[in-house]
């Protein structure tokens, strides 16, 4: 989410929070459950920003941390954006397996970026991971591990309806034209609490805030822009 940080910080007070297990948080810590990550943010709230309310912005899984974050200490948050969130989880017990799988499949450490780029391929979300390595002796390594994102993207995956309907933060749902959720399941989050405000972006993948990044930013800057 560094780009849409960047689009925003001259109009807004933005803040960044490394989720633990990646990019320079904890690599592998050993709570790695939804409560763990809610009080982490919690933790960056109430030490940076003591006394204030803030609105919270996520994306895919940081979209789930963000809404189970409102959803514990509403008194924290003022607003809620979801960019290709949900939170009905999976029946797919495979889905957080067929993750880790594929992030273990990397032939890491790659020797350079035409190595990473040559195996990730040209996408932007590639790109975005390409970034994102670390440097090391032996080359460079994604900053997270494969194990420990499965074991967090099957936390994520468990429905958390109880929450969302019971929650009373004003919340915008953003969906991508070719994102992860079906029609079906895009309507179910919206009439399970009809108070949330929906955007769709008539483009773009689940990772919207990279490959429909300008109708993505036009989207959050409106919504924020009227407090």
């Amino acid at each position: 989410m560094v780009p849409t940080a960047d689009a925003l910080a001259d109009s807004f007070h933005v803040l960044l929070v490394d989720q633990r297990g990646h990019g320079e948080s904890t690599r592998r810590p050993a709570d790695l459950s939804r409560r763990a990550f809610v009080e982490d943010v919690i933790t960056v709230i109430e030490a940076l920003l003591p006394g204030q309310k803030v609105t919270l912005v996520g994306q895919s899984m940081g979209a789930h941390t963000a809404f189970l974050t409102a959803s514990a200490r509403p008194d924290l948050v003022d607003r809620l954006v979801m960019l290709e969130g949900h939170v009905a989880g999976s029946d797919r017990t495979e889905d957080a397996r067929e993750l880790g799988n594929y992030f273990a499949s990397w032939p890491v450490p790659f020797t350079d970026v035409a190595s990473a780029r040559k195996f990730l391929g040209e996408s932007p979300l590639a790109q975005a991971w390409i970034d994102g390595l670390e440097r090391t002796e032996r080359g460079l390594r994604p900053r997270f591990d494969a194990d420990v994102m499965e074991r967090t993207i099957a936390a994520v995956h468990e429905p958390r309806w109880t929450e969302w309907e019971g929650l009373t933060v004003p919340t915008l749902a953003v969906f991508a034209e070719h994102g992860m959720f079906t029609n079906e399941q895009r309507d179910e989050l919206i009439c399970r609490r009809p108070g949330t405000r929906r955007a769709d972006i008539p483009e773009g993948s689940h990772d919207a805030h990279l490959d429909a990044f300008g109708t993505w930013i036009r989207i959050l800057s409106d919504y924020l822009e009227l407090a």
